[in-house]
């Protein structure tokens, strides 16, 4: 009997002390490993990591002109959706454009609704400078170049096959350290380069608001 019990008190001391062992090792990895940042090189606003990247959805509309060559306004109402990834981390330590180079590419569709209702679709690959403020509004200046597909023609366009250019200024705001509202103009010509006539362009400025999650 007294064998019984002490074989019993051993093993129960036993299972004590691995317990206590397990819960030092959880608590020494918890303390040493704790959750990393994926997404700033080191606070909020303050630059990206270079594997940074997002998804982003915008609307707009823009207001057209009659300049470069073309002959009406063109007024257009657009939705585009996007996908990025940082080209490298932080560029210009030490100077005023400090912050990240990256790259975009864009899906846009729409509608004209003036002069006359046509459709728009487009795709385009994006350059993008964002600044690294140190705060949560981070602005950038865009520069894009791409393929359009459209029902717009004559005067100013001869349908079909087209390229688009659009290059403009805006600012990411993150309500959180992922998730950022966007506002940005951008001027935006769409002409076919000559490969058919009419060629006369159509020149537009574009304003879009939205919203994107970088991880």
């Amino acid at each position: 009997m007294k064998k019984t019990i002490s074989l019993w008190f051993a093993l129960a001391f036993g299972v004590a002390i691995i317990h206590r062992a397990a819960a030092e090792d959880t608590n020494t990895v918890l303390t040493l490993a704790p959750p990393s940042n994926e997404l700033w090189a080191h606070g909020i606003g303050d630059g990206f990591k270079s594997s940074a990247q997002s998804f982003g959805i915008e609307a707009g509309a823009s207001y057209g002109f009659a300049i470069l060559g073309g002959s009406e306004r063109h007024d257009l109402a657009l939705v585009n959706l996007s996908y990025s990834h940082m080209l490298g981390g932080v560029r210009g330590e030490g100077h005023f454009y400090r912050g990240n180079l990256e790259f975009r590419a864009e899906l846009f569709g729409g509608s004209q609704f003036s002069p006359r209702d046509e459709w728009v679709v487009g795709l385009s690959p994006h350059l993008r400078y964002d600044f690294a403020t140190g705060t949560r509004l981070v602005p950038f200046f865009d520069l894009g170049m791409g393929v359009t597909g459209t029902g717009i023609a004559a005067p100013d366009l001869s349908g079909g096959f087209q390229f688009n250019l659009e290059c403009g200024p805006g600012a990411y705001w993150f309500i959180t350290d992922r998730l950022a509202l966007t506002g940005e103009a951008r001027f935006m010509h769409i002409s076919c380069a000559d490969i058919s006539s009419p060629n006369l362009g159509l020149n537009t400025v574009l304003g879009l608001v939205g919203i994107s999650y970088f991880f």
